[in-house]
Order: C-alpha cells, then sequence, then structure tokens
C-alpha cells in the first residue's frame, strides 16, 4: 500500500505529459510505503541493508513495481525495470553487459528489475542462473501468477518468495483521500472539485482491491468534473464495465468454470445461470462451456435421466453452428434443464473404479467361453441370451473376482435400471 507525494502529484497534473496519477503518487522511500512495517515482519529480509534477489508475487495494484524501487532507494542501489513481455534473451545480454560495466567502473551494485517474469520461457530463465548465483546483481523478478508453478525451479531456488494482497477497503479510502487532498492543495483558488463519500465507495467497491485502478478511477471522475461532464449514473455504468475482471486461461477462468459446474451439480440452476453470465459476459468461448455440459450430462447425471446428454451434444451442435449472441439461449436452456434434472455419478465412479481396478492388475484375462474362438472341449459354454424366453441367461461374463463396479442409484430411470438388474442377477451379483 502506497502513500502519496503532494508535490509529485501537483506536477504530474500541471504536466502537459500528464503522468497518470497511479504513477506520479508512487513512494519514494520504504518509509512512506504503507504497510512496510507489517511486510517486513513477515520478511526481515526486506529490512536489511544488503537485498538478496526475490520475486514477489501479487495480484495487480497490489504494490509490486513499489516495493522493489522503494527498497533500491533506499539501499542507493541502481534500479533497473525490465519487461519480460516486450524483451527478450539479447536485451536482456544487453542490459547485464550494461550492469556489470557499472559494478566494474562504479562499484555500485544494481538491482534488476524483471516485470511479469513469468512470461520468460525456461531459456531465459536459465540465462539469469549464472548471474544470480554469482550475485552480479540483485534480482528483483514481480508476477501476478503463482511463482512455483510459473517459475523454473532452478531460478527460483535462488530466490526469495515475498507474497503481497489485494489493498483491504480501508487503505483504498486512505489513499484516495490523500490524493484528493493533494489535489486540494495545490488546486487553483475557486476550482476545487469536491469528492463525496458515495463516489469514493463506489470506486473502493469496484476496484477489486487495485489501488492502480482506484487511483485511475478517481483521476477520471476529477477529468470529468473539471469538464463539466459528469453525472453519477454515467460513472457508475463506466466504473461497472471496466471492473469485470475476466481471463480466458488463468485462476478466474478455471474459478468461474468450477463454480458453474459446481452449481449444476448442486441442483441450482440461478448460481449456474449467474457463472454463466459471468463467462459470457467475460468472452468465454460458448463452445468450451457447452463442452463441459456435455462432460457434466455424463459425469453428475449419467443414467439417472438418459436424455440429459442428448441434450447437452445437441446443445453443442448448436452452439458451435450459430455462435454467440444467440449461443447464449441454447446455452441457458441446458444449463437450466440439466441443473434442475435428477442426478447420479453411478456411471462416472464406477468407470473410475474399473480403470483403477485393471491399472493394479497384470493382464486381466478373458475367460475362455468368451474368446472369440475358445478351445475345443472347455466345460464352460457360453450360453446365447436370446436363445431364452427373457432374452437372459445368468451366467459370468468376467473373471470370478471382479468386484462390482456400477452401483445404479434411486434417481429417476437409474432407479429402473436397478430394479431390472436386481431381478436379473440374483446369484452372481447383489444391487
Amino acid at each position: 500500500m502506497d502513500n502519496m507525494s503532494q508535490n509529485n502529484l501537483f506536477e504530474a497534473k500541471n504536466d502537459k505529459s500528464h503522468t497518470p496519477m497511479a504513477q506520479a503518487i508512487r513512494p519514494e522511500s520504504k518509509e512512506k510505503y504503507v504497510g512496510f512495517e507489517k511486510l517486513s515482519k513477515k520478511y526481515p529480509f526486506l529490512a536489511q541493508e544488503k537485498l538478496p534477489s526475490f520475486v514477489v508475487w501479487g495480484p495487480p495494484g497490489s504494490g509490486k513495481t513499489t516495493l522493489a524501487k522503494v527498497l533500491a532507494a533506499n539501499t542507493e542501489y541502481k534500479f533497473i525495470e525490465f519487461s519480460a513481455v516486450l524483451s527478450g534473451v539479447p536485451e536482456l545480454r544487453k542490459v547485464i553487459s550494461e550492469i556489470e560495466e557499472t559494478k566494474k567502473l562504479y562499484q555500485k551494485q544494481s538491482v534488476l528489475f524483471i516485470d511479469e517474469i513469468h512470461r520468460f520461457n525456461k531459456a531465459q530463465q536459465d540465462a539469469l542462473l549464472p548471474y544470480v548465483e554469482n550475485g552480479d546483481f540483485i534480482l528483483v523478478g514481480a508476477t501476478t501468477e503463482n511463482p512455483r508453478s510459473s517459475v523454473n525451479r532452478a531460478l527460483l531456488s535462488r530466490l526469495r518468495l515475498v507474497q503481497l494482497e489485494s489493498h483491504p477497503e480501508k487503505s483504498l479510502h486512505d489513499i484516495l483521500k490523500q490524493a484528493i487532498a493533494a489535489l486540494d492543495t495545490k488546486a487553483d483558488e475557486g476550482s476545487d472539485i469536491e469528492i463525496s463519500e458515495e463516489e469514493l465507495s463506489l470506486i473502493i467497491d469496484l476496484s477489486g482491491g487495485d489501488a492502480r485502478k482506484s487511483l485511475n478511477s478517481l483521476e477520471m471522475l476529477v477529468s470529468l468534473k473539471e469538464h463539466k461532464q459528469y453525472e453519477f449514473s454515467d460513472f457508475k455504468e463506466v466504473l461497472l464495465e471496466n471492473a469485470r475482471n475476466y481471463d480466458s486461461n488463468k485462476d478466474r477462468h478455471y474459478d468461474v468454470i468450477s463454480a458453474f459446474i459446481k452449481s449444476i451439480r448442486g441442483s441450482d440452476p440461478d448460481a449456474a445461470l449467474l457463472w454463466l453470465a459471468v463467462m459470457l459476459d467475460g468472452g468465454e468461448d460458448p463452445v468450451f462451456i457447452a463442452r463441459r455440459l456435455v462432460i457434466l450430462a455424463s459425469e453428475d447425471i449419467g443414467n439417472a435421466d438418459i436424455g440429459a446428454l442428448t441434450l447437452a451434444n445437441s446443445a453443442l451442435n448448436v452452439v458451435s453452428n450459430i455462435g454467440m449472441p444467440e449461443a447464449r439461449i441454447t446455452l441457458s436452456q441446458v444449463t437450466t434443464y440439466l441443473a434442475s434434472t435428477v442426478k447420479s455419478n453411478a456411471a462416472y465412479l464406477g468407470i473410475n473404479e474399473a480403470m483403477e481396478y485393471v491399472r493394479s492388475r497384470d493382464t486381466v484375462e478373458v475367460p475362455e467361453h468368451l474368446k472369440n474362438f475358445p478351445m475345443n472341449g472347455h466345460k464352460v459354454k457360453y450360453v446365447y441370451p436370446h436363445n431364452e424366453a427373457s432374452s437372459f441367461y445368468e451366467q459370468e461374463y468376467a473373471p470370478r473376482e471382479t468386484p462390482q463396479f456400477y452401483r445404479p442409484k434411486e434417481a429417476g430411470v437409474e432407479s429402473k435400471i436397478r430394479e431390472r438388474l436386481k431381478s436379473l442377477w440374483k446369484n452372481l451379483k447383489s444391487y
């Protein structure tokens, strides 16, 4: 969490290049980095004069870059910022060469800050290893993804780990109030802009704990009021549009689809529609959603409702052909049906148990009477079921020690399946 420099903010407001407010108010020392004391108690090495290399992990706007800068400023290290998104190994080697030259000529240590270090591939990360190992510079990597999975083990083993959290509401409120105070202090006479608590609360509620986003929202609000183009309802609509975060292959993507599937499994069509709307609003591929519904129809409904799989598969075909926005209607129909109908995971559990049984044993041999060409004279003969009046004959179809995998539940059509199997298998199985 960051305090603000009023002078910097005033300069940014009057600078024709217009430095963004979030950048202008960035603290320049760890004393002004709100929360540093608490952070240094959790990670004592942050308070040491000699910094180790580390990776800082946290959500956007949690203060990762600011932390690296104030630590470098406190130790008077040369701070070099490098983007893993915009640069590759050749650029990295050039920067490292300049760092080595600085150290040789001026005996000055450098902090190499690599933003979004998780974007580096294995080869790029490996290029850093010898320099970090030798202490040629202090590496500070920043990432929004868990470094235990996004940074390769060889590099991670040479780095400390610092985790930052999203800002709580009180901290965001303090940050915004300080920014407003800085504007009021330096504003021209008669040009003060009033910001209400309702407006602050709206900004805080829709910032998701992101200090940068909250300051950008405040900056937009100030600009609207300065140009006499402000309506609270319009401002709220813009913030809402920008507040809905979604991603196609990261944590929120998996969290939302998980909530969607679990809501259907739990027979809550309203919750399922909520998460469906979140995905569609976020630009999720509707075909991906339809495929997951097909899987769910077998895994969580199975034979309890034999029409579920047919409906889900039809939806996949429809969605694949018509696309959005009309596909939302079909997805809604199938989602509400699957959420509302009877459930059984007996088929899902059955194949899992059967697979585990097969994998834990040697080759499962086919009984002689079931083979395509059984041996002549074998005492057990295969009986063709359709020769019987009921088209059923109770005989063994697997090795005798094979356990029962499929256990039909008392749910929908599956309850009838259970009763039929129970009536057929009076001696060899138990249903």
